[in-house]
């Protein structure tokens, strides 16, 4: 597993099926970034059966076919579309391309499940939202930074648990390690990639609606800058937000490009959750100057101070949790108006975001 490169970070878990061999085949289609690699681990650890990948890029698919011995290339998109074997295609496209694939796989009445963040504007919203209703398919996202990081499940289940009691505030810190030399060149455009808030400010806001368990939310503030990259003049390296949702709870999150070079992890991703009976501190990939080892959950309580590592002992149950409802047409792993409406306020987001250094 990468842990220096973010955008090849593709964490792997325990065999853990929840299907055999042969109930469940999926496919991949546009390998433009790398957390297609996660997306796949996760539903193959979960025991669904990756028969295909299409990329137009030959080098790519070869890559790729080396990671997963035994997927078949296919020829085309429509080959895979055309196979009525295939229940769910897993999707990396570039970001404002991501809706308009999703739309054609429902079409073929398969289920969605893509990268985030889903989609880049209000308009490939109303399409998804409609294409879900007219065809009964799923437009799943893979919210890596909840769904992918053991810590932020067991946090999860703390909050369940009354642990913290009501979370009345999410504050959340996605720095990221820019690597601009390995990036595409469309990672540096902003009508492809979105900005930065409806980037990996998605991450940010789709945490602030779980663990809050607000079911929607306003954008009081938004911001964002390019501090430091005068050669990428549509990057944003910068951005900040603040929620409140329609429970009261608020949500502060600050995301950017500036991870150090000394850092032995693509990012020092934080949450801190503030409930009415304690607060949890989650230390994502690193607790830095005391551990390398990822997946730290402090928890502070009525009943005292806990250090939790639970790296290796949570597991991912969300893709299992998916192959199921995509099989039962039910919505365990997630639903389907979570998922928009956290795609929706990260649009809104970067839309509003005040520009803070002059551009």
């Amino acid at each position: 597993m990468q842990r220096s490169d973010g955008m090849n970070y593709a964490p792997k878990g325990k065999p853990s099926p929840v299907v055999k061999k042969g109930e469940f085949a999926f496919a991949a289609i546009a390998l433009d970034h790398g957390h297609i690699y996660g997306m796949c681990n996760g539903l193959t650890e979960a025991g669904a059966d990756l028969k295909w990948v299409y990329d137009p890029d030959p080098e790519k698919v070869a890559q790729f076919c080396k990671a997963f011995p035994g997927v078949r290339a296919a020829q085309s998109e429509e080959e895979i579309l055309m196979d009525p074997e295939v229940k769910l295609v897993a999707g990396a496209a570039v970001t404002n391309k991501r809706c308009e694939l999703g739309l054609r796989v429902m079409d073929a009445g398969k289920d969605y499940f893509t990268d985030k963040s889903p989609l880049t504007s209000l308009e490939q919203l109303a399409a998804a939202k409609e294409k879900v209703k007219t065809t009964g398919k799923k437009y799943m996202v893979y919210y890596s930074e909840r769904l992918h990081v053991e810590s932020a499940i067991y946090a999860g289940d703390l909050i369940k648990e009354g642990a913290i009691g009501q979370v009345i505030q999410v504050l959340g810190l996605g720095p990221h390690r820019l690597n601009a030399k390995q990036r595409p060149d469309w990672f540096f455009k902003k009508e492809q990639y979105g900005g930065i808030l409806c980037d990996i400010g998605s991450h940010q806001i789709e945490q602030f609606l779980y663990y809050s368990g607000a079911k929607d939310a306003q954008v009081v503030r938004s911001q964002i800058g390019n501090y430091n990259h005068p050669e990428y003049p549509e990057l944003d390296d910068f951005g900040d937000c603040n929620i409140v949702g329609d429970n009261g709870a608020s949500n502060y999150f600050r995301v950017d490009w500036f991870t150090p070079d000394g850092l032995s992890t693509w990012g020092d991703g934080r949450t801190i959750l503030l409930g009415t009976e304690g607060y949890i501190e989650l230390r994502k990939y690193v607790n830095v100057g005391m551990s390398a080892t990822p997946d730290h959950v402090f928890l502070v309580n009525g009943k005292g101070e806990h250090h939790i590592e639970v790296s290796g002992q949570v597991g991912f149950p969300y893709f299992g949790q998916l192959i199921l409802d995509c099989l039962n047409r039910t919505e365990h792993a997630m639903t389907q108006e979570h998922a928009f409406k956290a795609a929706e306020l990260c649009v809104k987001a970067q839309m509003a975001a005040v520009e803070l250094t002059g551009r």
